[in-house]
């Protein structure tokens, strides 16, 4: 008895808000007409549940949310790659700044790569053959010149004793020949170490080189990378937000929106009193005031903390201060519903005991 009270008074205060229209449009006081009484049943039909139904009001969105897409830096926007409605695969471009800098960084950091890997493959290959077998000779030269020098000393030696050589003659054969000694040393090291290879410790360094121009090779890269705005998955662009030419800053907000619409869902807020009433699984019928037909659909989630609402009505009596929790419904189908869109859902019955109900 309540319920057939508040649909007799919903349509009541309908009936009267229309009839006050025409009133305003003609002058007079002229009954609500056949148009105007199916137009207030609509609306009523909408507004209150079905027999049997949890009612809520809700919004339309992508598989999984709206994606608002930002740049992780400032700057002058270079090229829209896209247009509003494409549907794109993950990685695809989508809005691109200027990078002539970070480009220029980029080709720095691979020269300065090229170079550390030059020098690495120089020590790991060692000197050339050619180049040990040079080295080979010059210290077997040094070493015949050494052994002359030594023997023309040690005959300086005997002439001095004999008297037939100055100290003076002798004292310049002793230092050429520790000079030549020496020489024919240095040389005999320096082909143990061409023949023996480069040190490992200046393999070590050179390796460290070449990585830390890895790193700053990555760094560069990543730096041009983060000027280019890319699709996170498979999805629809649904706004661009910006134009060529056009100073972007991360602060200001998104550049692009962008969802998965494969499927479509409607987050209904369900009023705590009927939380109760809603399982997973159960069918759904979705109504919105611009079409005619209903749309069917699913719950397919569950919210799992109770929050507030994220849809008004704008009707006069709604209260703001309950809370709700967020039910999930996936449409079937692809209806030509667009994304943000206000609707009313119904749960806990099926498709055709709606319809029953609603005639």
């Amino acid at each position: 008895m309540k319920r057939m009270t508040k649909l007799a008074l919903g349509a009541g205060v309908v009936l009267l808000a229309i009839g006050v229209a025409r009133t305003a449009r003609t002058g007079d006081l002229a009954k609500a007409g056949p148009a105007e009484q199916a137009a207030a049943a609509r609306v009523l039909s909408r507004q209150l549940p079905l027999a049997g139904h949890v009612g809520a009001p809700g919004v339309v969105e992508p598989r999984d949310r709206e994606a608002a897409l930002a740049f992780h830096v400032p700057g002058i926007v270079a090229a829209v790659h896209v247009e509003e409605g494409a549907w794109i695969e993950a990685g695809t471009p989508i809005v691109a700044l200027r990078d002539e800098s970070e480009k220029a960084q980029v080709a720095a950091a691979e020269a300065e790569l090229a170079s550390a890997q030059a020098v690495l493959r120089k020590l790991r290959s060692g000197a050339r053959r050619e180049d040990v077998r040079a080295a080979r000779a010059e210290a077997d030269a040094a070493k015949a010149r050494a052994k002359l020098s030594g023997e023309v000393h040690a005959r300086t030696e005997r002439l001095v004793a004999e008297g037939a050589a100055t100290q003076e003659a002798l004292d310049s054969a002793a230092a050429q020949a520790r000079a030549d000694e020496r020489t024919a040393a240095a040389l005999e090291a320096r082909w143990e170490a061409l023949a023996d290879g480069s040190r490992p410790e200046d393999v070590a360094a050179a390796r460290a080189a070449v990585a830390l121009a890895e790193a700053h090779l990555a760094q560069a890269r990543a730096n041009l990378e983060r000027l280019v705005l890319r699709a996170p998955t498979a999805g629809e662009v649904l706004q661009v937000l910006v134009q060529v030419g056009e100073y972007v800053n991360p602060a200001a907000g998104p550049a692009v929106t962008f969802g998965d619409t494969s499927a479509l869902r409607v987050r209904l807020d369900v009023d705590e009193r009927d939380v109760a009433r809603v399982r997973s699984g159960q069918p759904a019928t979705i109504v919105a005031d611009a079409w005619e037909e209903r749309f069917a659909g699913r719950v397919v989630e569950i919210g799992r903390r109770m929050g507030r609402k994220n849809v008004r009505t704008d009707e006069p009596t709604e209260r703001l201060d309950t809370k709700i929790l967020e039910v999930l419904v996936e449409l079937d189908g692809r209806p030509p519903l667009p994304q943000g869109l206000r609707v009313t859902g119904y749960v806990g019955a099926s498709e055709s005991a709606a319809a029953t109900a609603e005639r």
